[in-house]
């Protein structure tokens, strides 16, 4: 055991599929008070618009505003935040975005068509959202790569408009955050955060409008009023803490893989960092690394709660079984760091992004390597993936049957609609079928 008693486990344990359940259960389901809490400014901002907007960002954000003008950020201000910027914050700004949307541009899929021999025509068109909401997060837990990763794909897909919601409790505002807003092209900012903002963009005011889709991380109320809303209009995913699995074969520096576990537990007290390594010296080392290096930290409180809770060593018999339990954990960071990670990279079913090697840090993946940083955590990377271009865009089905197609496929839809006893369904094809 070390210090802060992370949990050690081993594959070769009997109950070592029950140690794995234990350690990756997660229950991200909002508690009946923040439900209501929830349900009751959904209801009131739906009913009543921009005062119920005004009402609760004076309570809970401590503003004393009397209009919804006063909580919109003008395009010259976010300019004036990208023009006063330090040099290397901008210069370090601008890099990220190129990068980020350099990489989505090859995410852009054109609409198709072919033409069969009978002259039918068959395809799909793709199109951008009218308009997206972007949720970022204010005050002191703000996050500008946020803005560049949900901005930037909606952008790119060619989405008309982006209305930027982001809380500014007590006044606080972050300079980064606007400036992103103001480089990724984001059209509308406003200063509100809670339920109360995803209210407002779900079922629109007389001064947000309604948007087709609400992207963005937020805390419980924010994840909650999201999943409510949903249906009224499109969003991205519930996240749940966030997540690293770190692959090694023993050989990287057990510092660096110390530190790139603090990467992800510094979030917050319940993010899970994972090491599985066949190696069980090189799991005291990385321990020794940990016990070292967290006093130098500043987040060191939070690191060691999230160590203490949701971290886990895992000793693994070989680099086989160590992917085999990768797939199981479906993490949302996984990092191969080894020698060959090319070689391992055909077995990995499930993970959100896989950083390659002894020198990609996750952390690159965070700010400025180009792929988006939000990804599907809780083991839903089995069925989900990335935020990109394509959860910008929509696709619709061609269809158009020549004279000759309408006839031969009218026989074959009469035939099964029948069979479904769909009378009307084969009356309107069998009009089409030539006599």
């Amino acid at each position: 055991m070390t210090d802060l008693n992370i949990k050690r486990l081993d594959s070769t344990q009997a109950d070592f599929r029950q140690q794995m359940d234990k350690l990756l259960a997660w229950e991200a389901v909002s508690d009946e008070k923040v439900n209501q809490i929830v349900n009751e400014i959904l209801q009131r901002v739906e009913q009543e618009g921009d005062p119920a907007v005004v009402e609760y960002t004076n309570r809970f954000d401590n503003t004393s505003v009397s209009e919804m003008s006063e909580l919109e950020m003008s395009k010259e201000r976010l300019q004036a935040a990208l023009d006063n910027l330090p040099q290397d914050q901008r210069q370090a700004l601008e890099i990220a975005a190129e990068r980020v949307r350099s990489y989505h541009e090859r995410q852009l899929v054109d609409s198709w068509q072919y033409t069969e021999a009978d002259g039918t025509m068959l395809g799909q068109k793709v199109t951008p959202m009218d308009r997206v909401g972007l949720y970022v997060p204010g005050g002191k837990a703000a996050y500008p790569s946020s803005v560049l990763m949900n901005a930037m794909p909606a952008k790119v897909a060619g989405v008309e408009e982006i209305i930027m919601v982001v809380p500014t409790p007590g006044g606080e505002v972050n300079e980064l955050v606007l400036a992103a807003a103001c480089l990724s092209g984001v059209d509308r900012v406003f200063c509100i955060g809670g339920a109360q903002a995803v209210a407002a963009l779900a079922y629109g005011t007389a001064t947000v409008p309604k948007v087709d889709k609400i992207v963005g991380p937020g805390n419980i109320f924010v994840a909650t009023a999201k999943r409510a809303v949903f249906g009224a209009v499109g969003i991205d995913m519930i996240a749940g803490p966030s997540e690293i699995l770190v692959v090694c074969d023993g050989q990287t520096d057990p510092d660096w893989v110390a530190m790139d576990l603090f990467s992800q537990a510094e979030h917050d007290e319940d993010a899970q960092p994972i090491l599985v390594t066949p190696d069980a010296d090189f799991i005291d080392a990385v321990e020794a690394s940990i016990n070292k290096l967290l006093p130098t930290m500043e987040r060191k409180e939070i690191i060691e709660t999230s160590l203490r809770l949701r971290a886990a060593l895992i000793k693994v018999a070989d680099m086989d079984e160590a992917i085999e339990v990768s797939n199981r954990i479906a993490p949302e960071h996984l990092e191969l760091s080894v020698e060959d990670p090319e070689a391992l990279l055909p077995k990995i079913r499930h993970a959100g992004a896989i950083f390659m090697g002894r020198y990609t840090a996750e952390a690159l993946g965070d700010y400025c390597a180009g792929p988006n940083h939000v990804l599907p955590t809780s083991g839903t990377a089995r069925f989900s993936s990335p935020l990109g271009v394509y959860d910008f865009q929509k696709r619709s089905s061609l269809i158009m049957f020549s004279e000759d197609g309408a006839s031969e496929m009218g026989n074959v839809a009469s035939v099964l609609a029948r069979g479904e006893s769909l009378t009307a369904h084969a009356r309107s094809a069998e009009y089409r079928i030539k006599s």
